[in-house]
Order: C-alpha cells, then sequence, then structure tokens
C-alpha cells in the first residue's frame, strides 16, 4: 500500500533543455532522455551516472524508445558491443530514424519526410515503427525497411502497436487506420471526423480511445466497431493511460486527471468518471503502472503526483515538485518501483515509490 509522501529523490541530472521524453532500458539499468534541442542523455538508473552522450538530431530530437526485450542484433565482431543490449532507437527533425547500441550509432534510418515525429517498436522488439509527415515506415531490428504503408489522408499524429497482435494503429486526421505490416494490408478504420491528437490501447486490445483537439475523448471497441464519446473537457486531449486491468482509462485534457470506469457492460456510457484533484495547472502526462494500480501525473505547474484511485477519501499518496519550470514527461521503471521525470528546464530525476 502506498503512503502519502511515498516519492522520495535518487537522483537529479541536467539535460542542456526541455526534456522531450525520458525512457527506460527493458532491464531497468539505464535510463535515456532526449532534450528538444537534440542531445540524448544515458544515464545508469541506480545512481545517475552520465554512461553516453548521443548527438541525438540535428534541428532537434522529437521521441526515443528502448528496444523491448534483449533481441539485440549481433554488431560485427570487432565492434566489441553486446549484442544481447536492446537498441535505443531515436526520431528527430533531421528527417532520421537513429538506432544506438551501448552509445554508438549503429544504423541512420530514412524517415520519409523532413521531421520524423513518432517511433515505436512493437512487444517483441523484431519492428520498428515511426511516422514523418503523412508516411509511415516499419524496419526490422537490423534497420532494414520491410513496409512503408499507403499515405495517409492527413499528417500522422500518432502510432501504437496492438497488445497481443503485431497489427499497428495509425491515427490521422478522421481516421484511425489499423494495418498488418507483414502483408501492408490496411484491417481496420475507424473513421472519425475531427483531429485526434494521441491514442492508447486497453491492455487487452478490445479498446482504442483517442484524444481530440476538440476537448474530447473517443472510445472505440474493436470487435464491433461500436464507439462511445466523452466531451466537456477544458482543454484539448493528449494525455491517456489504461490501468493493466483494462477496467480504468485515465484521461488530462485539464488539470485533473479523469478516471473512466469501462468494466461495465456498457462500458463509461451513462457514468462519471473519478476527479482526481490536485494540480493547479493543465496535465502535461499521465502514465499507469503497467502491472500495478498506481497512477502518476505530471503537470505545467511542475509537480508529479501519485495516486492510488481505488483510495476514494484520499488518492493523493505522493509528490514531487520541480521548481520553475513544467513537468514535461514520466516513465515507469520495469520494475515499477522507480518513476522517470522530466522538466521544461531539462531537469530528469528518478523517484523512488515507497
Amino acid at each position: 500500500m502506498a503512503r502519502l509522501n511515498s516519492l522520495r529523490l535518487v537522483w537529479q541530472a541536467q539535460l542542456p533543455d526541455h526534456t522531450i521524453g525520458v525512457a527506460w532500458s527493458s532491464d531497468g539499468k539505464h535510463l535515456a532522455a532526449a532534450a528538444v534541442s537534440g542531445p540524448i542523455a544515458i544515464f545508469e538508473s541506480s545512481q545517475g551516472k552520465a554512461v553516453h552522450e548521443l548527438k541525438g538530431h540535428g534541428f532537434g530530437t522529437s521521441a526515443i524508445a528502448w528496444q523491448p526485450g534483449s533481441a539485440g542484433v549481433p554488431p560485427a565482431p570487432e565492434s566489441g558491443r553486446d549484442a544481447r543490449a536492446p537498441r535505443l532507437a531515436s526520431a528527430g527533425q533531421d528527417g532520421k530514424v537513429r538506432l544506438w547500441n551501448e552509445g554508438t550509432e549503429v544504423a541512420v534510418l530514412e524517415g520519409g519526410s523532413a521531421w520524423v515525429e513518432h517511433v515505436k517498436w512493437n512487444a517483441s522488439g523484431t519492428w520498428l515503427a515511426a511516422s514523418a509527415g503523412k508516411k509511415v515506415r516499419i524496419w526490422d531490428a537490423t534497420g532494414t525497411l520491410i513496409r512503408e504503408l499507403p499515405l495517409l489522408a492527413g499528417t500522422v499524429t500518432d502510432l501504437a502497436w496492438r497488445p497481443g497482435t503485431n497489427h499497428l494503429a495509425v491515427l490521422a486526421y478522421a481516421a484511425a487506420n489499423i494495418f498488418d505490416p507483414a502483408t501492408g494490408e490496411l484491417v481496420r478504420t475507424f473513421a472519425w471526423k475531427g483531429s485526434p491528437l494521441a491514442m492508447a490501447w486497453s491492455p487487452d486490445g478490445k479498446v482504442l480511445a483517442h484524444g481530440n483537439q476538440d476537448s474530447t475523448v473517443h472510445f472505440w471497441y474493436t470487435d464491433t466497431g461500436a464507439d462511445l464519446q466523452m466531451s466537456g473537457y477544458p482543454t484539448k486531449v493528449r494525455e491517456l493511460a489504461w490501468d493493466f486491468t483494462s477496467r480504468y482509462l485515465a484521461t488530462g485534457g485539464g488539470p485533473m486527471p479523469c478516471l473512466w470506469d469501462c468494466g461495465g457492460p456498457q462500458g463509461p456510457e451513462g457514468t462519471k468518471p473519478q476527479m482526481l484533484e490536485g494540480h493547479d495547472e493543465n496535465l502535461t502526462a499521465l502514465a499507469y503502472q503497467a502491472r500495478g494500480y498506481l497512477l502518476a501525473s505530471a503537470s505545467v505547474d511542475g509537480r508529479v503526483l501519485l495516486w492510488q484511485p481505488a483510495n476514494k477519501k484520499a488518492p493523493q499518496v505522493g509528490e514531487f515538485q520541480f521548481k520553475g519550470a513544467e513537468a514535461t514527461a514520466i516513465a515507469w521503471s520495469p520494475d515499477e518501483k522507480s518513476l522517470a521525470v522530466g522538466s521544461g528546464s531539462g531537469a530528469v530525476a528518478v523517484l523512488r515509490v515507497g
């Protein structure tokens, strides 16, 4: 059971400027953090020692993602690098996707447009997807191009692999399209007349939710195509997080995390969400533990809050504050005992839970 003020600072480091993302290696031994201007730092996670400083991307880095597991590709024998080490993928405004192994750039991939915005590994770490403008390309772990998907109607705003499958959801104006990258086949289209911004699959793969420019959240049941919409948010919605049971969906779109109970026969239809009060300004990120019940939230006010939503009377159980800068990114460690956070000033911190 988490307790009040259960976020303890373990270490803090500094990037050159605004932290665009933080990501843990699958073994939890390293933490990558990217600055919006380009540089990427890799820290030893227990004490915060910087072990690699990567050049990142000219004009700016936009996303980073560690390869799941240890499905590394054997490097050349003379390289001396660990073949088992997961690779770090990065994307940026130089039109490239870059693969890094133990601090060394091992592949440079062409994104297909001037700005590569999203990069996502599938669950097994065998395929890597990236979006640039209206294009989506998929490579294997060696960096060999497998597929370029059909050109989208608008700029791709998010990518997400469907749990339990190798199908890729691609979010763009007016639709969420689901492709089978092995064949390039369009498996399903969820048409919606609007500008979606971000999406999240439920862990069981049965529901796809996306937050939108018009301050709504749209909600699709993938088996039937039935949909729901939640409206009335104070601002556009970019923050979405599912709990591991696929019952609860946390959404942002304002200063309070909204927790929807999707477990009934009608899902969240006709229900009111649990509202978690604590932040003074709009949220910037939400993250549930992958196998636990704790929810972390970050906001423009620089605060990172830890919640135990099942405790209705006192759901807030931890707090950390960045001074003078917004909290921009959060990520749970693989063992779910630590939380990595980044800030608009370039600060990067690891917090221990409990």
